[in-house]
């Protein structure tokens, strides 16, 4: 398998990359310098954005799949840059779509949980999304361009990502949440939202499997556990011995100056345990398991 990982310096793309299998021909993909040097990767500084180059790549490596991490995430940035986050989340989406239909590649992309509008929560694949911020909006059309280019690609719709990252800091609020309680300091979680969290080793085992096996449509890539992230906090810093004193309930909506976030986000995973080997966690398994996997590399 020759496979490429869009944003490979990422949170998510590390775990990928680091449970690749050893007989797989990795690309990475990113705009910043390479973080690591695995024997089985080969890094690519570029910014997706150069469209050019971008198709001077896929077209010299012929990928079987590509793994598209990359994104622009910060919903408060994307709602105050809207042409900057639909370029980036829509149009890259959009080229690499195209790109993979015309060598045959599979496109596995890698979308969220807050595509859906929260009123109801425990949504299944079937569900229809509906955005309440632009982040949201962008994902959304990403997710049709994906599945309209061609019948073999994923929607992978990923969950609340906990863990800490195998490789630099990444986007990790599990390594800012550590480093404050080993400091004592306040944190704010807002109670309103309720997720179902998923492991970021987890997760990359999935996206793995999705890349490799022949599953194509939407998928939801979501821990056992139905929890605000409120609580989500608390149970954390119970389990790493820290006192639960410093989590400051908050909601999220309230707040000024913030695009508005979906209520109720948790995804049904019933077709992720169906038909993928790798098993979904509940909050406690899951963050056992990316402790540990930190510590073993």
């Amino acid at each position: 398998m020759k496979v490429i990982v869009t944003g490979s310096n990422g949170f998510v793309a590390g775990s990928i990359i680091a449970q690749a299998p050893d007989d797989w021909e990795i690309h990475g993909i990113a705009r910043t310098e390479q973080i690591g040097n695995e024997n089985n990767v080969t890094y690519h500084q570029l910014d997706l954005l150069d469209f050019e180059k971008l198709e001077a790549i896929l077209e010299e490596i012929k990928p079987d799949a590509v793994i598209h991490t990359a994104a622009m995430a910060n919903i408060d940035f994307c709602e105050a840059n809207k042409e900057a986050a639909e370029k980036t989340n829509a149009g890259v989406t959009d080229t690499l779509a195209r790109l993979c239909a015309k060598i045959g590649a599979k496109l596995v992309f890698c979308s969220t949980d807050t595509v859906f509008d929260g009123k109801k929560g425990n949504y299944s694949e079937n569900d229809y999304p509906g955005a309440v911020n632009f982040y949201a909006e962008t994902k959304i059309k990403a997710e049709q361009i994906v599945l309209l280019a061609s019948n073999k690609n994923v929607v992978a719709r990923l969950s609340l990502v906990m863990g800490l990252s195998v490789k630099g800091k990444g986007n990790s609020f599990l390594a800012d949440m550590l480093e404050k309680l080993q400091k004592g300091e306040e944190m704010k979680f807002p109670e309103n939202e309720i997720r179902t969290p998923v492991d970021v080793i987890s997760l990359g085992s999935a996206l793995i499997e999705l890349a490799g096996n022949d599953f194509a449509g939407i998928i939801h890539l979501a821990g056992n556990t139905g929890i605000n992230r409120y609580k989500m906090a608390q149970e954390i810093a119970r389990e790493l011995n820290f006192s639960e004193a410093v989590i400051i309930p908050v909601n999220s909506n309230a707040m000024p100056g913030r695009a508005p976030r979906p209520d109720n986000a948790t995804m049904d995973n019933t077709l992720a345990k169906k038909i993928l080997k790798t098993p979904m966690k509940s909050l406690s398994e899951g963050l056992a398991l990316t402790l540990n996997f930190k510590t073993e590399i």
